[in-house]
């Protein structure tokens, strides 16, 4: 059951270090903004092939690492953006946003939209 489901990265802080450098700053340079959503973050890239690709590989790199995330990619008809919904049980918000720390791999401020 999902809830049962202990909310904890299962990488070595060396391994999330890795995973950090060889992907999500990849993306993180990408970022348009993002929003707090009731359990997680939604975050808007611009719609790119190769961001798309990015993406879904890292869900699929995250999921195994840290189970206790729910994923969800988007792409609304007419936009020129990408989304990707990053939620958790209640208490996995903060992890959330430790771990997707858009704002320190980049060394700018993303904004948050409102």
């Amino acid at each position: 059951m999902a809830n049962d489901i202990p909310v904890a990265c299962l990488l070595t802080d060396k391994e999330l270090q890795a995973r950090r450098k060889d992907h999500l700053e990849k993306l993180a340079v990408s970022l348009v903004d993002f929003t707090e959503s009731k359990s997680g973050y939604i975050y808007r890239f611009p719609l790119k092939d190769s961001i798309l690709r990015d993406l879904a590989e890292i869900i699929d790199l995250e999921r195994r690492c840290c189970p206790f995330l729910s994923f969800g990619l988007s792409v609304e008809s007419g936009e020129s953006f990408v989304q990707l919904k990053l939620s958790g049980p209640e208490n996995s918000k903060e992890m959330i946003q430790s771990l997707f720390d858009w704002n320190y791999m980049t060394g700018t401020r993303i904004s948050m939209r409102v």
